[in-house]
């Protein structure tokens, strides 16, 4: 396996401003709410021009997500880099919970409270954030695939890559996010184990 290529100075402050736009505009969006915040206050409270904001962030709704693609290669790592033996559905639970524990600790719970109802408060940011994580279907899928020898995804897999991510869709939106997290991975549990050691021939 070869060595990640080292992420250059350019690229760090690429990354570097894309956060700082994205926090500065977080805030803004909290204190005065989405639709009451402007592409170019938020520009203007993080000092680049709006040009430079639309080259981060696509549309509005993308600046509250600037972690998207870390958090599908975080996703897929879980499944390709775990340890041996260890069954996928397992990697991907104990990888959700990590993510909650980070944030938790990150942030704290009242600050990760305020946020999560103001995601729920906000139906434009609802919306884009569950196409946003369901888009990484695909790369969950494919990763799965490829560990069991597939070329392709089965319909099982992506049925199973789908429902892991409508249980996540439904921690963000719990008080209960741990418990939601075993609720769900024990149901998911049951259907996915036989299929999971059929595809890899055990």
């Amino acid at each position: 396996m070869s060595e990640p290529r080292p992420v250059g100075r350019r690229e760090r402050k690429k990354a570097a401003t894309r956060k700082a736009i994205s926090d500065v505009a977080t805030m803004m969006f909290l204190e005065r709410g989405f639709d009451n915040v402007s592409i170019r206050e938020v520009a203007d409270a993080a000092d680049v021009s709006p040009t430079t904001v639309f080259a981060h962030f696509p549309q509005k709704e993308a600046l509250v997500f600037d972690e998207d693609t870390e958090q599908r290669d975080r996703l897929v790592a879980a499944v390709r880099e775990r340890p041996a033996g260890m069954p996928i559905h397992r990697a991907i639970q104990d990888f959700y919970v990590e993510e909650v524990r980070v944030s938790a600790e990150e942030h704290g719970p009242d600050v990760a409270r305020v946020f999560i109802d103001f995601m729920n408060q906000t139906p434009a940011l609802r919306e884009y954030g569950a196409r946003m994580w369901l888009r990484h279907e695909d790369a969950l899928a494919q990763a799965i695939a490829e560990d069991v020898g597939l070329d392709e995804p089965t319909a099982e897999i992506r049925v199973y890559a789908r429902f892991v991510l409508q249980t996540q869709m439904m921690v963000t939106e719990s008080d209960d996010q741990l418990g939601i997290l075993e609720a769900g991975f024990a149901l998911l549990e049951n259907g996915w184990a036989p299929i999971e050691s059929r595809l890899s021939g055990g």
